[in-house]
């Protein structure tokens, strides 16, 4: 997979996918989505896969849990990484998993060295066990936990430093921590170090359906916000291309509309400078 744009897959748009003709376009999926033994969505993305690179995302291995990793999960997305041989492979900083149950947000935890330990032996258990890489997805933050030891960044870089793993930065996660929490994002983007970033996420967000809260909400449902453009040229600057994936979830516009922003992305990517602030204004 080369440092160029990519979109989130949807079966919906499984025709136009399949017969684009787009220059460095990859797709990601959510590896869940087929830890299945057959059927058609299985079949579809083996036909994308014979296309184009993928990246599978999972977003149930609850790496922050005290709890191991679910070793029938482990061993599902084992199999679907060796039949598809995906170009990444990530999940996300946070829980989901306590005592036999999975829930559906990711949950924070206080960054403190017993947390990082857990997370430390999580990761190093599937990378051992899918024999591959990690990339781990910062997290949005709606209120800041008590009992923090570290900086987000620190935790991050210890956490990449002792297991080997890369950062997946999702830059609009950044902006909507950055406005919950009362932090400038660009000094959390300035400070991620370039080595460590494997992959980057753009996605929308919108306020929080209770108009009396001040919070901003990481929904997937919208465009991508002109500030986190603005962030995403930013990064970009300062580390150089990096594959970069267009997020929607619900609210799933015509496929013509999410290659736009892909193709916005694209041109960040590969552009002059004069020619990335043009992009997608």
């Amino acid at each position: 997979m080369d440092r160029t744009a990519g979109l989130g897959f949807k079966m919906g748009h499984v025709v136009e996918a399949l017969t684009a003709n787009v220059p460095g376009l990859w797709f990601e999926v959510h590896a869940e989505n087929y830890m299945v033994d057959g059927g058609p969505r299985l079949a579809a993305l083996h036909a994308l896969r014979d296309r184009y690179p993928i990246s599978l995302h999972g977003v149930g291995l609850s790496l922050a849990s005290v709890e191991l990793p679910d070793a029938e999960h482990l061993a599902r997305l084992k199999l679907l990484v060796d039949r598809i041989c995906p170009s990444v492979i990530s999940d996300h900083l946070a829980w989901q998993r306590w005592a036999d149950i999975h829930h559906a947000d990711f949950l924070p935890f206080p960054r403190t060295s017993e947390a990082l330990g857990y997370v430390v032996d999580n990761i190093d258990r599937v990378q051992n066990a899918l024999g591959r890489q990690l990339l781990i997805e910062n997290p949005s933050l709606y209120i800041e936990l008590p009992g923090n030891e570290m900086t987000e960044v620190d935790f991050l870089v210890e956490m990449a430093s002792q297991t080997g793993c890369g950062l997946l930065v999702d830059v609009n996660n950044i902006f909507v921590s950055a406005s919950n929490l009362g932090f400038k994002p660009e000094s959390r983007i300035d400070a991620i170090p370039i080595d460590m970033i494997g992959e980057i996420h753009l996605a929308g967000h919108r306020a929080d359906a209770d108009l009396s809260s001040p919070l901003i909400i990481d929904s997937h449902d919208m465009p991508v916000a002109d500030r986190v453009w603005d962030l995403y040229r930013r990064l970009v600057d300062r580390v150089g291309p990096r594959p970069t994936i267009i997020e929607r979830d619900e609210d799933i516009p015509p496929f013509e509309a999410l290659l736009a922003e892909r193709n916005a992305a694209h041109l960040i990517l590969t552009g002059s400078p004069s020619r990335r602030e043009a992009a997608y204004v």
